[in-house]
């Protein structure tokens, strides 16, 4: 494992501390679940732009989009506890 040297000012050292303390870790412990969820959201950020811009490509492509109306009565449908197929993407009226 490597060491890393992370400076903190006084005033930012206190607060982890008592924020570990609250949660009964360690500074350290803290600390790495901090850096771990920090780079789990950054990499699920990265993961949903990659997926939009895929996504958009493809609706640049092929000019079909499921039109807002259907969704919205899919998702009432839905929500009612209905089942119903999900509605078909068609050519976007420029």
């Amino acid at each position: 494992m490597a060491t890393t040297t992370i400076r903190l000012d006084e005033e930012l050292k206190a607060r982890v501390a008592a924020a570990a303390e609250r949660s009964g870790k360690t500074p350290h412990a803290f600390m790495l679940e901090a850096i771990a969820e920090s780079v789990e959201h950054d990499e699920a950020d990265a993961e949903f732009h990659r997926i939009a811009d895929e996504r958009w490509a493809e609706i640049q492509a092929t000019g079909e989009t499921v039109p807002w109306e259907d969704v919205k009565a899919w998702l009432e449908a839905h929500a009612r506890g209905e089942t119903l197929p999900w509605p078909a993407a068609r050519k976007r009226a420029i």
